[in-house]
Order: structure tokens, then C-alpha cells, then sequence
């Protein structure tokens, strides 16, 4: 697998890459978001894991910029960064972030985030979900009650796909495994930000919370 470690600050980005080489990816580095952009062109990377505040071309524009071209749309992005404020969240799953990671996070644990991601795509546990006309798999759009369709970010298409999938609840812990993986930690946040947004999207009517069991699609 093929790993592309964007940061603008040299310690960071060589200890990760450091790390990584160790577990057995093949890694290559940048020290922002422009040179990110051209870099996972040529490197063609499986992962990138980003920093959002860089020189030059930040986190959020390179993410949207690499969304842009079909050549780089699919590849996996992941944020790794010490902003987690929630708006900041959110700005990073609309510029087209799959996840997030906080910084400062123990090599173990980001080496354990990095291998489920890893995987998954090897796996290709991204496409197991049953088709639906309302989504467009190649777009990861929704077709919403106006007609209009509606282009999702790589993780709110996979909630909404697999909520979509069978007419009942599913637990947090489900959507958990399900869009990032077992044994995958993830903020309970993270989800809730997702979810949020994706009512923003397509209408509040279709996502129902149970409080305390988990969320229901509603069609």
C-alpha cells in the first residue's frame, strides 16, 4: 500500500513516515497542500494523510482540489491535525475528507488507524453495500425528494448507503465497523458531525435517532 504524508513541519512528517516504513507501506512525503496535489499524481498513493493548516495551499483546498480531478478523486484522505474544533470538522468533511485524526495521536494507535483503512481498500469493503436508485455509486450522490442530486462526501455516502441497505435501526457501533472498520477508534462526535450534515444534504427527514440505539433511515 501507498502512503502520501503531507505536513509542513519536518519532525512530524519524517516520524510518520518513519513509522509507516516500518509497518511495510511504501511512503512519500509533502510539505503542502499544492505539492500534495501534484505529488499524489505521480505517486499515485492508496492513503493520504493530511495536515489542515500548511503554507501555500492549506488541508481543505488540496482535498478539494485532489475530489477535482478524476484521476485522484477516489483515493482515500485523511486529516491528521491539532484543529478540532467542530466547525473545523465539518469544513473538512464538506472539502471531501473521508476522516479525521487529532493530533497528537500515539504511533500505535495511528498505525492501527492506517491498517484497518488499508484493509478495507484491499478488501474493497467500500462496495458491499446493495445498490439503490436514490444513490449513485460513481458520483456518491443522492438523489433527494426534489429531484436534485446531491453530491456526498466518501464517508456520508457510506452512512447513508448502508443505512439505506435494510429498513431498520442501526447501532453507532454498526456504522462504526461498517464505514471505518473494527477496532477502528473513532469519536463518537465524528459520527454525529456526519450525520448532521448529511440531514443538511438531503433533508431531515430522512435520518431518524433513536436516542440511545442508533439511526434509522427513512424513506
Amino acid at each position: 500500500m501507498r502512503i502520501l504524508v503531507v505536513d509542513d513541519e519536518l519532525d512530524i512528517r519524517e516520524f510518520v513516515q518513519y513509522n509507516l516504513l516500518k509497518e511495510g507501506y511504501e511512503v512519500a512525503c509533502a510539505t503542502n497542500g499544492r505539492e500534495a496535489v501534484e505529488r499524489a499524481v505521480e505517486f499515485r498513493p492508496h492513503l493520504i494523510l493530511m495536515d489542515m493548516m500548511m503554507p501555500e495551499m492549506d488541508g481543505r483546498e488540496a482535498c478539494r482540489a485532489l475530489r477535482a480531478n478524476p484521476a485522484t478523486s477516489k483515493m482515500m484522505i485523511v486529516f491528521l491535525s491539532a484543529v478540532c474544533e467542530e466547525e473545523s470538522l465539518v469544513e473538512c468533511y464538506e472539502a471531501g475528507a473521508d476522516d479525521y485524526i487529532t493530533k497528537p495521536v500515539s504511533m500505535k494507535v495511528l498505525c492501527s488507524r492506517v491498517g484497518a483503512i488499508c484493509k478495507r481498500i484491499a478488501s474493497g469493503e467500500r462496495e458491499v453495500f446493495p445498490k439503490s436508485s436514490r444513490l449513485n455509486e460513481e458520483q456518491h450522490s443522492f438523489v433527494a425528494d426534489s429531484g436534485e442530486e446531491v453530491r456526498l462526501a466518501v464517508k456520508e455516502f457510506e452512512i447513508l448507503r448502508l443505512l439505506h441497505s435494510e429498513n431498520r435501526i442501526f447501532t453507532r457501533e454498526e456504522i462504526f465497523n461498517a464505514v471505518w472498520g473494527q477496532g477502528v477508534v473513532v469519536g463518537s462526535r465524528t459520527l454525529d458531525v456526519h450525520i448532521r450534515h448529511l440531514r443538511t444534504k438531503i433533508g431531515d427527514n430522512h435520518i431518524s435517532t433513536y436516542k440511545g440505539v442508533g439511526f434509522r433511515y427513512e424513506e
